[in-house]
């Protein structure tokens, strides 16, 4: 059993991530709007609201906690928007991302797909070994609303991809931070099976 705590950018709408992490075995879900006891938690959730520069701007007073919070291993997973703003920086907005992972993020290609992306679409899983997609099968499929997705430098955190006016990176795993272009609280039963990973990392049995 755990606690886990959800960064809020200001932009509301938790509730179904909050009810998602609670129903998927959490003791006990915190919204919170800083890093100020952090340490009481087994994990934390950036997650898929809002916009890249009002994110960056909510977090950035807390990113010596956060980098203080990686290089201690502690369990983080980035939803949408919450993994685009581990990145360097990103077209969506003019500042300078949390630069924890090398890359870029880039709008989705406008002129071949209809943008935002939103709806269901299947994965292919690159990396049978990671952690935050146990169980899971190749070409399952997860819900999916953006309008941008991530170009990272090194590969090797990258772990599956899907196909949206090309081949995207849709998950990132590096350690015990962990990041999903798809809102898993949205995404049925496959959704749950990446909650129900997340939160065995959180409780070390992972």
């Amino acid at each position: 059993m755990n606690e886990i705590a959800i960064f809020d950018y200001g932009a509301g709408n938790l509730y179904s991530l909050k009810c998602a992490l609670e129903r998927n075995g959490a003791k006990k879900v915190s919204i919170i709007k800083s890093f100020k006891n952090i340490n009481r938690y087994d994990g934390l959730i950036l997650p898929g609201v809002g916009n890249f520069d009002p994110a960056i701007k909510s977090i950035e007073p807390y990113r010596n906690n956060l980098n203080n919070l990686i290089e201690k291993d502690f369990p983080i997973l980035g939803i949408c928007l919450g993994m685009e703003m581990l990145f360097d920086d990103s077209e969506e907005g003019k500042l300078e991302g949390l630069k924890i992972l090398n890359g870029k993020v880039i709008m989705l290609p406008r002129k071949k797909v209809k943008i935002p992306h939103m709806g269901w679409n299947n994965i292919e899983i690159s990396d049978k070994k990671c952690k935050i997609l146990h169980g899971l099968k190749d070409g399952c499929w997860l819900y999916f609303v953006h309008s941008y997705h991530i170009v990272p430098k090194d590969k090797k955190v990258i772990v599956a991809n899907s196909t949206y006016g090309g081949n995207i990176p849709v998950v990132v795993e590096k350690n015990n931070l962990f990041g999903t272009q798809f809102h898993p609280e949205k995404s049925g039963i496959n959704g749950a099976k990446i909650i129900k990973n997340f939160l065995r990392v959180c409780d070390g049995k992972n």
